[in-house]
């Protein structure tokens, strides 16, 4: 009978041994004799100093009993020591433990399923055990290893191999458990426990059909799906484990995560991998948060090489953590973050024209397939931008928005920091969209600034402003977009959305404060700036009815929030320009963006009557719109954004009844108090570097003086043409002006143009017009002696000014001012 010995023996046995041989019954199919086991739970209650004795011989019976395959005695024997272990608190119940871990550890190391499942749940009883002491030399590598071994079993049967996994995460949740509040609970979140317990929870939360979207804090799920679940149980196990990180063992416990997802290619798709990180951000404390984004970027750097596909999903990935994160819980390395995903912008912008070059000439499927995907990388990277800088306080939003402003190239500028410098002009002009985007949805939703100068503060108004005048319709569209986040301060835009003649204003509701004195210093000192993009901006070639809208609405923004008599009369001057531009006709637009000019101007000046409420103006403004209804439809925003609008073949022939008149506007509104006097002058846009830095023809381009020399009946030598370079000319004017007074000059004539007032300003160039027409007929005469006879014209141009004079030959200059 294997648990029982002779009379004779048994008394010179220890008592300890006695009462443990006692537990065991004859037949082990009648379970722990309970009698004595009451009998040496008493004792060791009494005698806890024999604590370790009992166990080290219930060890020993455990072990020769699993080894001659008696599982019915070692079931017993670990119910016996699972009883002794709850009913014993004491300090001696440390010796006891070790001898219970190696028990422990035999049922794990055997090749039984039920034994294994035994010792599982052993150890998960125990973990629960708060114990009085810490144990300063107790560790739980084996357990941890073992515990991981068996959450990936491939055991042939289905259901055997669901319970030695379900044991396996049952087991891990018991050494977290144990080492989390236990004194020397770090040793768990050291990288080697890590690296097997975090890729054996997401191995079993992989391992199922339908992956459950959990995205909430952690649920509670019923107990049956506990136990039958492995998928459930091991999310759980995993919410546990993150929800105890702290600072110094965060990054221990999220770079696993990492490589799994490497190993078993997930981030394509990334399905598992995004619903794995929303675990995380829900589960970890809240200001740990930036911890994993960094870790993120840190991945992100390393996989810089890999496919596009692969890229994208860890930005999708770090998108959903921004997205979850905390506001104001990211962390101090804000621009470090933005700073690494604009790289990723940059380098992927880069792959895509490299790919685009490799491919010349050849219609490749896999390399238009790897742009497509490409784009795919840099719309995920916007997205997370936009993401991020909307989840940020207000004053780090701002200092984001000058911080991606600073990285937007332009041309002839090569201090931005983001080196587009090898892309070319196409990859120059994908960054600059991309980056207006992101910046885009930064923006989008500021209303932090309560005065325009904190929205629109210069060193970030002046490089916003510059792609505005670039020759592409898109990035003017975004620029514009990007202005109305900044100055619509009281959500007035969605009211204004499509350009349409608005029969009553006041059915919009329009929200509007007094324009405070920090308001009117802005438009004073930035006023003739914005008007300028504005109007130039009119003038583009590639406008389309986005365009067209977005202008409309800058304009109408700009009266809502910055308005007052003085601003009134200077954008209804700028609204007269604008007219002349589609009349007058000097930049041969094509006839659609003359009609649509017409058709913004009557859209602005309708609403601009309306809003200022001066009865005479809105009467000659209806009445001009109503002409038009009748005879000249296509001059009207309702008709000429239409798909089958026809247009007319020329503008000359039109009546002044279909035109606003400057005079009948002026003598409207001086009877309602207006300053008129300004009206009379037409509005003409400042000169500044803009146009040179964006690629844009300046509207004093050059200056070009222009002879032809018409042969008369006696002559018959022909004069050739000669043609003399601005450097030879300034020469001739001056030749002691330095490098460094020009570019004094240059600031001090823009800074007038943005201070000065425009009375002042006409004045002035007027007088060095004729100054310079002086100067230069001097020169002419000094150093080409035109012929005693002459029979042809000099024609003089100078911006927009003509002078005739006598013959001589063609002169170029540009920048002459």
């Amino acid at each position: 009978m294997p648990g029982r010995v002779c009379c004779c023996c048994a008394a010179l046995r220890p008592r300890y041994k006695r009462l443990v041989d006692n537990i065991f019954p004859e037949d082990p199919k009648d379970g722990l004799v309970k009698a004595d086991m009451e009998k040496l739970t008493f004792y060791a209650v009494s005698a806890p100093e024999k604590l370790d004795r009992i166990g080290a011989y219930l060890a020993e019976r455990l072990s020769r009993d699993v080894v001659r395959h008696r599982y019915g005695y070692v079931l017993i024997a670990m119910e016996a020591l699972d009883q002794l272990l709850m009913a014993c608190h004491s300090q001696s119940i440390k010796p006891f433990v070790e001898s219970f871990l190696h028990m422990v550890a035999k049922l794990l190391e055997s090749g039984e399923p039920k034994l294994q499942v035994l010792g599982t749940n052993s150890f998960v009883k125990f973990a629960n055990i708060e114990e009085d002491t810490p144990s300063y030399h107790r560790r739980y590598d084996f357990f941890v290893s073992r515990f991981s071994a068996m959450c990936h079993s491939c055991h042939s049967d289905p259901e055997i191999r669901t319970e030695i996994r379900i044991a396996g995460i049952r087991g891990i949740q018991g050494v977290v458990r144990k080492t989390v509040n236990d004194e020397l609970r770090a040793t768990i979140w050291e990288p080697q426990h890590m690296d097997k317990i975090v890729p054996s929870l997401l191995f079993n939360m992989q391992k199922i059909e339908d992956i459950d979207s959990r995205t909430g804090p952690p649920s509670s799920p019923t107990a049956g799906e506990k136990e039958e679940n492995p998928a459930v149980l091991a999310e759980n196990c995993f919410r546990e484990l993150l929800g105890r990180a702290t600072y110094g063992n965060m990054n221990n416990a999220v770079r696993p995560v990492f490589a799994h997802l490497d190993h078993h290619k997930l981030w394509d798709p990334n399905e598992f991998a995004v619903n794995c990180f929303k675990i995380i951000m829900y589960s970890i404390q809240a200001q740990y948060s930036h911890h994993v984004i960094q870790e993120t970027l840190g991945h992100l750097d390393a996989r810089k090489r890999d496919s596009p596909r692969v890229r994208a999903g860890i930005i999708q990935v770090l998108l959903e953590a921004v997205a979850i994160a905390a506001k104001g819980s990211i962390g101090p390395t804000v621009l470090e973050v933005f700073n690494t995903l604009l790289k990723h912008l940059r380098l992927s912008v880069d792959f895509e024209l490299g790919d685009r070059r490799s491919s010349t000439g050849s219609a490749s499927f896999s390399t238009s397939s790897k742009e497509s995907d490409e784009r795919i990388v840099q719309n995920a990277i916007i997205q997370t931008i936009g993401f991020f800088g909307s989840n940020l306080p207000d004053y780090q939003r701002s200092e984001i928005m000058m911080f991606i402003m600073g990285k937007v190239p332009v041309f002839g500028i090569s201090s931005h920091s983001l080196d587009t410098s090898h892309l070319g002009d196409l990859g120059t002009r994908r960054i600059q969209i991309m980056l207006l985007r992101s910046l885009l949805m930064v923006t989008s939703g500021y209303n932090a600034a309560k005065t325009m100068t904190a929205a629109l503060p210069s060193p970030f108004l002046d490089p916003l402003l510059s792609p505005s005048l670039m020759e592409d319709s898109e990035l003017r569209q975004l620029v514009l977009e990007v202005l109305h986040n900044l100055i619509d301060r009281h959500d007035n835009r969605a009211k204004l959305r499509g350009i349409r003649i608005i029969p009553d204003v006041s059915d919009l509701k329009i929200k509007r404060d007094k324009i405070s004195r920090q308001d009117v210093s802005f438009i004073k000192k930035h006023g003739q700036q914005l008007y300028r993009h504005i109007y130039l901006g009119c003038k583009e070639e590639d406008n389309v009815q986005k365009n067209f809208e977005l202008l409309y609405t800058s304009l109408a923004l700009i009266t809502i929030e910055l308005a007052n008599e003085e601003v009134v009369i200077d954008l209804i001057r700028l609204a007269i320009a604008l007219q002349d531009i589609a009349i007058i006709n000097e930049d041969n637009l094509p006839m659609f963006n003359r009609c649509g000019v017409m058709a913004l101007v009557a859209a602005y000046l309708n609403f601009l009557s309306q809003m200022i409420a001066v009865p005479a103006f809105c009467q000659h403004v209806s009445k001009v719109i109503e002409t038009r209804t009748v005879e000249a439809p296509y001059f009207l925003p309702e008709n000429i954004f239409k798909d089958k609008c026809v247009l007319p073949k020329s503008l000359e022939k039109h009546e002044k009844n279909l035109f606003f008149l400057t005079n009948k506007i002026a003598e409207s509104l001086g009877g309602s108090g207006y300053s008129v006097e300004r009206l009379s002058v037409p509005y003409v846009p400042q000169v500044t570097d803009e146009d040179r830095l964006s690629r844009r023809k300046s509207i004093v381009d050059t200056v070009s003086i222009q002879v032809d020399i018409l042969p008369g009946n006696n002559i018959e030598d022909k004069v050739n043409t000669e043609e003399i370079t601005f450097e030879a000319l300034k020469k001739a004017i001056d030749n002691t002006g330095l490098e460094e007074q020009e570019k004094e000059k240059r600031r001090l004539v823009i800074e007038k143009f943005q201070k000065a007032p425009f009375e002042e300003i006409a004045a002035q160039c007027e007088t060095k017009a004729n100054l310079l027409h002086d100067r230069l007929a001097q020169i002419l005469e000094l150093t080409i002696r035109p012929p005693p006879s002459p029979s042809g014209t000099m024609t003089i141009t100078a911006g927009h000014a003509h002078y005739q004079s006598v013959p001589v030959y063609e002169m170029k200059f540009p920048d002459l001012f």
